[in-house]
């Protein structure tokens, strides 16, 4: 990997960091600290398996279309507004997730708790891109994944936590403090970032123009497949994992967030490997080579579940290293998205994190119909999906010479 010439690191505004990795950690938040309880919420509200999973799916469907409107708003209107009113959204919908009398109840509450909590990671990747150029883009967004990178760690362990002691309801207490607490520091301390170009450019077309005029430009499109098919494989493994690794594995619901949590920390030290790599090579570089190792560990991956080799012990430090991967190819797609057309941050944000919650839930959903007792129709689909994403870089996203 050939050394680039850039220009010094800016220094890291850690304040500025903290916040927007908090704003990030909306979703992993309310999804990881909420797994745990599934099986409590059933018995609770005499829902079935289906009504359970399917307040997972609202929350993931509220993700991926509130991405379409917060990133467009915030072009048009700044960051702060659409953040704040994402967070009043929020909150307001989890005082209901808490309140629920039944299943459909909390799915449609869930729904629009996604539909608040989205907006924070969408703008906080526009403000970013509003601060740096396209390698200090991607050197911040992979720093963000450190932060944001704690609450799969912590949220699983503090949601069994919360559970045992106070029950399932008490999960959305805690995230209405935790949206309470950040939305303040946001009023406080969050300055508006946005351009003046960027205004200029919203108001002279409307948000459907946007996608259409993003739409039309393939590098775009390319980065926004890769990042979205990569991420699929840690949709199909959150949705996976419960039944992966407590049904098929037998290891215990108490030791769940333990595994869990590891992963999450190979996707942070991946984030953080990715930050130096930056020094010494371009983000289109690093996203070349990642992506065929990717490719490499999923077909792996396919063959242990596939033939039962090893069985746990081969396919869960597989998975380590696929998960990793995402560390890798997450912050350099967003970034590299960012760079092709910053005029219409907000719009490519919402089509990126938009993109990969609709390609994500699809895997999710169809590594579940195809579930058959084994890992196998897990490993299948991220194996597919990995190659999916390396194409797409190679033959859309990547210029000539970054390819191998």
């Amino acid at each position: 990997m050939t050394k680039v010439q850039a220009a010094a690191p800016v220094p890291t505004p850690w304040g500025l960091v903290i916040l927007l990795g908090a704003l990030t950690a909306f979703a992993p938040m309310s999804i990881d600290m909420y797994l745990p309880s599934l099986p409590a919420i059933g018995q609770s509200l005499g829902a079935s398996a289906a009504q359970t999973q399917t307040t997972v799916a609202a929350f993931f469907a509220g993700m991926a279309i509130g991405q379409f409107i917060y990133g467009p708003a915030s072009d048009r209107f700044g960051r702060r507004g659409p953040i704040l009113a994402g967070i009043a959204v929020y909150l307001a919908a989890t005082v209901v997730c808490a309140l629920s009398t039944s299943p459909e109840m909390l799915i449609a509450a869930r729904f629009v708790q996604a539909l608040g909590g989205c907006a924070g990671g969408v703008v906080a990747r526009a403000i970013v891109r509003d601060r740096f150029d396209h390698t200090e883009t991607a050197r911040m967004l992979s720093l963000l994944m450190l932060i944001m990178g704690i609450a799969p760690i912590v949220a699983p362990l503090l949601g069994g936590l919360v559970l045992q002691v106070a029950g399932w309801r008490a999960i959305f207490w805690v995230l209405v403090v935790f949206a309470l607490v950040v939305g303040a520091f946001a009023l406080l301390r969050l300055e508006e970032s946005r351009s003046e170009a960027t205004a200029v450019q919203a108001r002279a077309e409307n948000p459907f123009a946007a996608f259409r005029a993003l739409l039309r430009q393939p590098r775009l499109v390319g980065y926004a497949l890769a990042g979205a098919l990569n991420g699929a494989t840690l949709f199909t493994y959150i949705a996976a994992s419960p039944v992966l690794l407590i049904e098929v594995y037998g290891i215990s619901s108490a030791n769940f967030g333990w595994v869990f949590g590891l992963n999450a920390a190979g996707v942070i030290g991946a984030s953080q490997a990715n930050r130096y790599l930056l020094k010494y090579a371009g983000p289109d570089q690093v996203l070349a080579r990642a992506s065929l190792i990717a490719v490499g560990f999923g077909a792996l991956l396919a063959l242990a579940a596939v033939t039962g080799f090893g069985e746990r012990w081969t396919v869960l430090p597989l998975l380590f290293l696929i998960l990793s991967t995402y560390g890798f190819i997450q912050g350099n797609t967003m970034a590299g998205a960012l760079s092709v057309d910053p005029s219409r941050s907000g719009s490519v944000s919402a089509l990126m994190g938009g993109a990969s919650f609709g390609v994500g839930a699809v895997a999710a959903s169809l590594t579940g119909l195809a579930y058959d007792g084994t890992p196998a129709p897990m490993a299948v689909t991220m194996a597919l999906a990995l190659a999916g994403s390396a194409l797409v870089l190679r033959f859309m996203a990547l210029p000539r010479e970054a390819r191998i």
